[in-house]
């Protein structure tokens, strides 16, 4: 599982460093996809083919299906190291994501979160909010 929090610096090419935990947990494959709240989401070929198969079984004709097949599928890139454990992190996922300078990963359990800081600074914000903490209560999540 994805644990911890991180900060690495993008280099002038786009080029992220990802912790040895993380590529360890990426294994021999992984894909980089844009996340549901303006970040990314990096996950192991297994997690992705998971997730893949539970959306292509719902139907072309919701919606909410469509949306959801482009947000995910038309937003991956394979992930693929050079020899100093970065990726290249395409530049229209940069703009999805707002990055510029530096990312914060977050791991999130089977996969991990990549952010930019002020993104990341608003989104910790938000989790912390009081009213969003009720939420989390009412919302009867396995804690």
């Amino acid at each position: 599982m994805f644990h911890g929090q991180y900060e690495h610096a993008l280099d002038e090419k786009g080029r992220l460093t990802i912790p040895a935990r993380y590529r360890e947990l990426l294994g021999e494959g992984g894909y980089v996809t844009r996340g549901l709240d303006g970040n990314l989401m990096a996950m192991p070929a297994s997690v992705y083919t998971k997730k893949s198969e539970a959306l292509a079984s719902t139907h072309y004709t919701s919606l909410e299906s469509r949306m959801l097949r482009r947000q995910l599928f038309g937003g991956a890139v394979v992930v693929e190291f050079d020899r100093n454990g970065r990726f290249l992190v395409p530049a229209f996922l940069r703009e999805y994501a707002g990055l510029d300078g530096s990312a914060v990963l977050i791991g999130a359990g089977e996969y991990f979160e990549i952010w930019s800081p002020e993104r990341w600074a608003a989104q910790e914000a938000l989790m912390l909010d009081p009213a969003m903490l009720e939420r989390y209560a009412q919302a009867d999540l396995p804690v």
